[in-house]
């Protein structure tokens, strides 16, 4: 889902790019991935590939450790044996939820999930592997090129004209298209380090769903609920909402643009097949 957002707004500023899937190359082969790099030499890794099944990673840390954890020292390590930045993309759930203003770089992360441990790995190795890295932080990802909250909500809407949605869980929705235009100007510069890059404000999942449902010009019924109601095996940060204090961070628009976007890009993508 990113990863090819990525690659299409790294082509679109000018940028010659290799888009690698797991297919054609697995980042827990520290090998493979140290030959591939020597042979095509680049000068930026972003590196996309994780475990992003949150839950599951609850019974399978050691699997998901080894893409979100060791995978990314792997990819760090191989960019800087040929001189190549690298940019790891993280997440708000590294946090523990327990603050109430959002979170910005200087923050001690905290996670309380499998998948919040192994993606603080990543940030980890990643700059223990490359002094030239950048780790971008980033929060409820939704976009075209995969599964994502905003379908899965239309579609519930469509099979049974009412849903169920948290409320007790607030943060930043973040449209892909806009992060993969803000990772391409950050990998652009050398402002190494960690960076917050989310949407603009901060909603819940049950107010989110909501404005998908208004923009959509959909007629659902929201019913909103708990986390504890709906026992989920992966602990969740009650509040993760990401904002920055870099002197010249780079912003991406509100989440409710990025949901515009998003519906418009779906619409247009409907009608082109």
């Amino acid at each position: 889902m990113l990863g090819r957002d990525a690659a299409l707004a790294a082509t679109n500023a000018g940028h010659v790019v290799s888009a690698l899937d797991h297919n054609d190359l697995d980042v827990a082969d520290a090998e493979a991935i140290a030959a591939r790099f020597d042979r095509d030499r680049p000068d930026v890794v972003i590196n996309c590939a994780a475990w992003t099944d949150v839950d599951g990673a609850e019974e399978a840390e050691e699997q998901a450790m080894a893409v979100n954890g060791t995978g990314a020292g792997n990819v760090a390590a191989a960019a800087a044996a040929v001189g190549a930045k690298v940019l790891y993309v993280s997440t708000d759930y590294v946090f523990d939820g327990h603050k109430e203003s959002p979170y910005v770089e200087v923050d001690e992360p905290a996670p309380q999930s499998a998948y919040g441990r192994t993606k603080l790995a990543g940030e980890e190795a990643t700059a223990a592997a490359n002094k030239r890295h950048f780790v971008a932080r980033s929060s409820w990802l939704f976009g075209i090129a995969g599964p994502n909250f905003v379908e899965t909500m239309l579609q519930l809407a469509t099979a049974h004209g009412e849903v169920l949605v948290v409320r007790d869980q607030v943060g930043s929705p973040t449209y892909t298209w806009h992060l993969a235009s803000g990772i391409v100007r950050l990998i652009e510069g050398t402002t190494y380090g960690i960076h917050h890059m989310a949407a603009a404000g901060a909603c819940s999942w049950y107010d989110f769903a909501r404005e998908i449902f208004d923009q959509a010009k959909v007629e659902c019924n929201v019913l909103s609920g708990t986390t504890d109601m709906l026992a989920r095996p992966a602990p969740r940060p009650a509040y993760s909402a990401l904002d920055t204090q870099r002197e010249s961070p780079i912003l991406l628009p509100s989440w409710r643009d990025g949901l515009a976007g998003y519906l418009a890009q779906r619409q247009t993508e409907r009608e082109a097949a």
